[in-house]
């Protein structure tokens, strides 16, 4: 909106006229959260709204790197289930357990990190178990 409002005209005339036109050209059409329902109003307020939703569109965490790891681990055995190779199992848990490695080595800051590397080939052989019907 670019255009000034010309004298003589009122504010309210001029803005719903811009309104209608950029509606008209279909700039509304694709925004972002368009057909979703809006935030819960009846929610307490919180000061720090906008840095809790940026940080969730950029996928940042707030916990602690041991739990952020155990995270990880979780994350890396539901994949296991998806899998739909042996090798893609054995990279899943090959990349988990280098972090976990490296971890027992230097632990990282918060809670104890309480994990251990996967055994891959108890995984492999459960995982092949699974597939083949129990």
């Amino acid at each position: 909106m670019t255009e000034r409002k010309p004298p003589g005209v009122s504010f309210e005339s001029f803005v719903d006229k811009q309104i209608r036109e950029a509606a008209e050209r279909g700039e509304f059409r694709n925004l972002a959260g368009f057909g979703k329902p809006l935030d819960d109003d009846n929610a307490p307020y919180d000061e720090l709204w906008w840095i809790k939703g940026k940080m969730h569109r950029e996928g940042a965490s707030v916990l602690p790197p041991s739990l952020a790891l155990r995270k990880e681990a979780e994350d890396a055995m539901e994949a296991v289930g998806r899998a739909v190779s042996e090798a893609q199992v054995r990279r899943i848990l090959g990349e988990i357990n280098t972090r976990i490695a490296a971890a027992l080595t230097r632990p990282p800051a918060g809670p104890p990190l309480n994990l251990k590397p996967f055994d891959v080939d108890a995984t492999v052989a459960r995982w092949r178990s699974e597939r083949d019907g129990g």
